[in-house]
């Protein structure tokens, strides 16, 4: 199987990450099996969060009987010193550990360093000098806040949304963290599910040396993919790169990163989170966004005037109105079903 460096961090794994978030979906019992049989075939990366309800409960259930030999990524969305505190008790708690090998920052509006206003980042050092968080991450969707925390030294790695479906300015990104010895875990290899060839997606993301693919996973046929693919890795070959290039130039217009460039909506949609229903719909519970405050926030989508003011900050070119449109009429489908 391939081995990848995380950065400077000296932490070395196997090239298949594991991404934990899906497994909210599944029962205790079957995401048991799945991370078992993951760790029993070689996986040894697994990348969490506080946000991803039980999901840390679960990898705990599951792993913490081969704790150190494994390495365990979490996330917080705090955004005060008292809420980081709460999240990382309650995430060591779920995980049954008493250390993160490396706890994230989970995709602030801004990049948090020593002395700013919110204090997240001295409280963070505070947790490494107690050894309860050995190294420090980023996660974000926004260029701007993943560039400013390449350059500011102050993270050991940067989880980032990079797939073949990417735009130039993300594979410069990924360069840039490569230069500093940043380590880069990539998010959304499948790109939130437009891609649907999983063995294209390892072969494209293989190239790249130092980037660490966490791949969703809440089925054991999706496990049985990627642990076929460290047997035989899948490779890029002109057939291949053709596929690529037809996949970009139909599929890159429909995918929002969440990012919100985009925002503030001049009538008050939340269009970074409302772009992205159709994939939340299929890859969290149901019942985070089948709501009726979600039902609430996507409604607003009818309050829309196509003014243009999203479509022109987009920095990947979306015809925003279109897709919260098409987004709009899934939640509706899905909501109706439920009634």
């Amino acid at each position: 199987m391939n081995i990848v460096s995380i950065g400077n961090t000296g932490l070395k794994v196997n090239k298949n990450g594991f991404g934990a978030l899906p497994i909210q979906r599944v029962s205790m019992k079957e995401a048991v099996y799945l991370l078992q049989k993951a760790y029993d075939h070689g996986i040894d990366f697994y990348d969490t969060a506080r946000f991803y309800t039980d999901s840390e409960e679960k990898i705990g259930e599951a792993l913490s009987s081969c704790r150190s030999k494994i390495v365990i990524a979490s996330k917080t969305g705090a955004s005060t010193v008292e809420e980081f505190w709460k999240d990382l008790h309650t995430t060591l708690t779920n995980l049954k550990t008493d250390y993160l090998d490396l706890y994230q920052f989970h995709n602030p509006d801004y990049c948090p360093k020593p002395g700013d206003k919110a204090g997240l980042y001295d409280a963070i050092k505070v947790a490494q000098r107690q050894g309860k968080v050995r190294f420090i991450g980023i996660s974000n969707h926004r260029q701007g806040v993943a560039v400013e925390a390449i350059e500011s030294g102050l993270y050991d790695t940067l989880q980032y949304p990079f797939s073949y479906l990417s735009a130039h300015q993300d594979e410069i990104i990924v360069e840039a963290a490569r230069q500093h010895g940043m380590g880069f875990i990539c998010m959304k290899a499948l790109a939130g599910g437009l891609i649907n060839d999983s063995a294209l997606a390892y072969a494209y993301l293989n190239q790249y040396d130092h980037v660490l693919p966490i791949w969703g996973i809440q089925r054991e046929k999706e496990l049985d993919e990627f642990l076929s693919y460290q047997t035989v890795p899948p490779v890029m070959t002109p057939e291949r790169w053709k596929k690529v290039e037809e996949e970009r130039k139909s599929l890159s217009g429909d995918f929002c990163r969440g990012c919100g460039y985009c925002m503030p909506c001049t009538v008050g949609i939340q269009i970074n989170d409302c772009n992205r229903m159709s994939l939340f719909l299929r890859r969290a519970p149901l019942s985070v966004y089948l709501t009726e405050e979600w039902a609430e926030k996507m409604k607003v989508i009818e309050q829309c005037v196509d003014c243009g003011s999203c479509k022109q900050k987009c920095p990947y070119g979306l015809d925003i109105p279109t897709l919260l449109r098409r987004n709009y009429e899934d939640f509706k489908t899905f909501w109706n079903n439920k009634q």
